[in-house]
């Protein structure tokens, strides 16, 4: 079990400061802003796509438009706290930190990138499912994605061979720059599911990525042309 302590330490001007030009710029892939926190499993699902994606921040206590309403803290961290540690698996790692602003606190939780995805958040109907951080909203992702996570997180070779479907996906990607699985999956003439596990063995590889916009279709791009 990984133990996260709040930190309660008086805040200066320079960490204040820092909090109004962190908010100031919005949400964003790092950062979400939360009036307050009511449900564990919710949550979790922040946590998820900030681990899996590049880590991020939560501000509790302030609203979307960015204006504090403050918090106590201790009863949001204790729901953060229960779900990294059972509505997320593996255990979502965070560290707290209580900012006061005048009279009001805002809860500050970082969450790292992880090194072990996928990480999954358990939703309302028991369904493990993982996310991604894309701009300011968090995004399921598909099984290209979760697999190619899961294969480059076992101890099995990243290897490929490249067979005659993942050198049409190479050179489409050359001269198209994007693909979908639809695409794959209609030009090679494939069940979708087999289209997936050409674009898993390319993305496992770390040849290719997903980019998110076009929703609701999620493309795959050379990794090197981003």
């Amino acid at each position: 079990m990984y133990l996260c302590i709040m930190k309660r330490n008086r805040d200066t001007d320079n960490e204040v400061s820092q909090l109004y030009t962190l908010i100031s710029g919005g949400e964003s892939q790092t950062l979400d802003f939360k009036f307050a926190i009511t449900d564990s499993k919710k949550i979790a699902k922040s946590l998820s796509a900030f681990a899996n994606t590049d880590g991020g921040s939560l501000l509790i206590g302030v609203k979307d438009n960015g204006v504090i309403a403050g918090t106590d803290g201790d009863e949001e961290y204790y729901m953060i706290e229960t779900a990294a540690q059972i509505y997320c698996r593996p255990e979502v790692r965070f560290s707290a930190h209580l900012i006061n602003v005048g009279e009001k606190n805002v809860l500050k939780i970082d969450i790292p990138k992880g090194k072990s995805r996928p990480y999954c958040a358990k939703d309302n109907n028991d369904k493990w499912l993982a996310y991604v951080r894309v701009k300011d909203e968090n995004v399921c992702a598909d099984r290209i994605i979760f697999q190619s996570w899961k294969n480059q997180n076992s101890s099995k070779s990243l290897a490929i061979k490249y067979r005659r479907h993942q050198d049409f996906v190479m050179k489409y990607l050359e001269e198209k720059n994007k693909i979908s699985v639809q695409e794959v999956s209609k030009y090679l003439e494939l069940k979708r599911y087999e289209a997936e596990n050409v674009l898993i063995s390319l993305m496992t590889a770390s040849v290719i990525e997903p980019i998110f916009d076009f929703k609701p279709q999620i493309f795959y791009v050379l990794k090197n042309n981003l």
